[in-house]
């Protein structure tokens, strides 16, 4: 379990050790409250983050399907990369 700025997330997933904590809190921003799950995955040093929801999320919509996070980590993300999933939760 991750507390951010009051913010909960569970752990789904996290390759090779990817889950920087301090690094989340820098780059996560208000941006990333509307998401279900957050993809973070390192490149060339640097943490991008995607979000993504499920289809009962009011700001559903096919880019950002939850069912297409392996596809986004096999065809957006470098190969071999280090990367973590974490879920929202919600009070």
């Amino acid at each position: 379990m991750i507390n951010i700025e009051g913010k909960r997330f569970e752990v789904v997933e996290d390759a090779r050790g990817a889950l920087d904590e301090e690094s989340l809190r820098e780059k996560l921003t208000e941006y990333f409250d509307d998401y279900d799950y957050i993809v973070g995955d390192w490149a060339y040093g640097k943490l991008r983050l995607k979000g993504f929801n499920d289809k009962n999320n009011k700001n559903y919509n096919k880019i950002n399907d939850y069912k297409e996070v392996k596809n986004y980590i096999e065809n957006y993300c470098a190969y071999g990369c280090k990367y973590f999933i974490i879920k929202r939760i919600k009070d």
